[in-house]
């Protein structure tokens, strides 16, 4: 759960629209790019993929050689910065030969959600079919923008679960919250790009700035895994099932509504050409994106044989849940198969836990799951977001409440701070209006059991996670993948960056209205919800 960006409502002339919400963006974001470009081919050479020879006709060779070497393993690579994880996104969209398919919770049409509208549009222009489905509840796009991008012969596009937003009137969204509260909340917090169904990215990134760490005002440290092979062919199963669910519906369809509960809306051929155009010179602008970018996403091959080394082969589980989480539709209870997967690796722990959640608020069989944990002498250390840093402050009510319970449990919890010393080291691009710092607040869902297991996706450790939300993500058997993870997040737990909830007192660093504002919110039956 994030703020919800602010909605641009749908006009004759939308991409002007999206270009005023994105300005306030556009000279930082150029000064930031281009000073990024200048050290992609250090960046890219500590992540990302591996390089197709000098002048071969097909970047994407040598992927295949990579999984052809490792038959029936699936390769793993963590993207821990959002500089690395937004240019490996850019060059999979520019290099997918026949298909990309699409999950996303959050889509923004800040310059992030524009320019990857526009990668995709591009894609679909020289062939590949690209499918896309996005959750109603946040989706930020103006209708005919949206009709017509899911007009083009090559593109379609379905919402999940449309009760609030997509072709929906104010007076059809009371009635679902009304007649159907479970249904509304039902969400689908899945986050995967599948190119070509063979290479693939999940983790906790949304589309928007904010995950890419180029908002002015507030980012997140946040974690993908780039996958290869067998792994992505249960996440293009776990795809199918979505798109073929009843829950996903065609975007035509919920814009070709008579009466008072669905909207009608509707683009002409010359509108479609327009609208298009406009998306595509929006990209080419260099104050949007600056050419050395372009150029950085050009050179991502040469980082390829570092890649080749660097990249875990082995076992990797794609877990997720089935549209809908379960089959509850009054109750807000009834976990999930995502939920089911993660309790059975913390039962399985043998010496120590290691988390990183945005959220942390446990339900009666999470607590009871941790305190069989703890009793087996297995050691839970938990990072989370602050009051100081957290976007969520229902959320933190709902922590807030528990925590005193929490660390009497024997829970080792870290509360992240809003300016973090690692923010240098991870945002080292990233200066922010020149005025201020944005707040750096965590968004990463990982846990790493042991050492040894290490799971990277979308799970937050909450309610909403665990009954409501679709979940997904990867489970790496791999000890020094899953080691490194657990160091990256032992440096987030570091006193520079976190707080000790045990022996510091973190909501000492907010402002009195901002805990009176929380503490307002712990009196309300939220913890379901949360």
């Amino acid at each position: 759960m994030t703020n919800t960006a602010h909605r641009i409502p749908s006009s004759a002339n939308p991409m002007p629209a999206l270009a005023r919400q994105a300005s306030r963006l556009r000279r930082p974001w150029l000064q930031r790019l281009r000073h990024g470009a200048c050290t992609a081919t250090l960046l890219l050479g500590a992540g990302m993929v591996a390089p197709a020879h000098a002048g071969s006709p097909d970047p994407m060779a040598f992927i295949d050689a990579q999984i052809a070497a490792h038959p029936g393993q699936s390769g793993a690579y963590v993207l821990d910065t959002g500089e690395e994880a937004l240019l490996a996104r850019a060059w999979l969209a520019d290099h997918a030969r026949k298909s990309i398919d699409v999950q996303y919770f959050i889509w923004s049409t800040d310059n992030i959600g524009i320019l990857a509208a526009e990668a995709l549009l591009r894609a679909a222009d020289r062939g590949v079919r690209v499918r896309v489905i996005v959750d109603d509840l946040m989706i930020d796009a103006p209708d005919k923008t949206l009709l017509a991008l899911a007009l083009h012969p090559n593109i379609d596009i379905r919402i999940y679960n449309p009760q609030t937003s997509v072709g929906v009137p104010l007076q059809k969204r009371v009635l679902n919250v009304v007649t159907n509260f479970r249904g509304v909340n039902q969400r689908m917090h899945d986050k995967t790009l599948i190119v070509d169904g063979r290479i693939a990215i999940t983790g906790g990134r949304n589309m928007a700035d904010e995950y890419f760490d180029y908002d002015h005002e507030y980012n997140f440290r946040d974690r993908d895994v780039l996958l290869l092979s067998t792994a992505v062919q249960a996440m293009r199963a776990s795809f199918e099932k979505f798109w073929k669910s009843e829950l996903s519906v065609r975007v035509e369809d919920l814009y070709d509504g008579l009466g008072l509960m669905q909207r009608n809306v509707s683009v002409d051929d010359a509108e479609v050409t327009r609208l298009y155009r406009e998306l595509h010179a929006y990209a080419r602008t260099p104050a949007n994106f600056a050419p050395e970018v372009h150029a950085a996403i050009a050179a991502t091959p040469t980082a390829f044989d570092r890649l080749s080394r660097q990249m875990a082969w082995g076992r990797v589980d794609f877990i997720s849940d089935s549209p809908g989480k379960n089959d509850n539709r009054v109750r807000l209870g009834g976990g999930g198969r995502s939920t089911t997967a993660l309790a059975r690796l913390v039962e399985g722990a043998r010496e120590r836990i290691t988390i990183e959640s945005p959220y942390l608020v446990l339900s009666d069989e999470a607590m009871a799951l941790f305190r069989r944990a703890l009793a087996r002498g297995v050691k839970v250390r938990i990072c989370t977001n602050s009051l100081a840093s957290t976007d969520n402050l229902q959320a933190f009510s709902g922590y807030r409440n528990q925590r005193e319970r929490l660390l009497a449990m024997g829970l080792q919890i870290y509360e992240y701070k809003p300016a973090p010393a690692i923010q240098r080291q991870l945002m080292q691009h990233r200066p922010g209006t020149g005025r201020t710092t944005p707040i750096f607040a965590l968004h990463a869902k990982s846990l790493v059991v042991d050492g040894a297991v290490a799971y990277i996706g979308t799970f937050n450790f909450d309610p909403r996670s665990e009954n409501l939300n679709t979940e997904v993500g990867a489970v790496i058997h791999d000890a020094a993948l899953a080691r490194a993870v657990e160091q990256a997040i032992e440096t987030d737990m570091a006193p520079g960056n976190s707080w000790n909830a045990a022996t510091e007192e973190p909501d000492a660093h907010v402002p009195l209205a901002k805990r009176s504002k929380v503490r307002m919110y712990q009196l309300l039956p939220l913890r379901p919800l949360l």
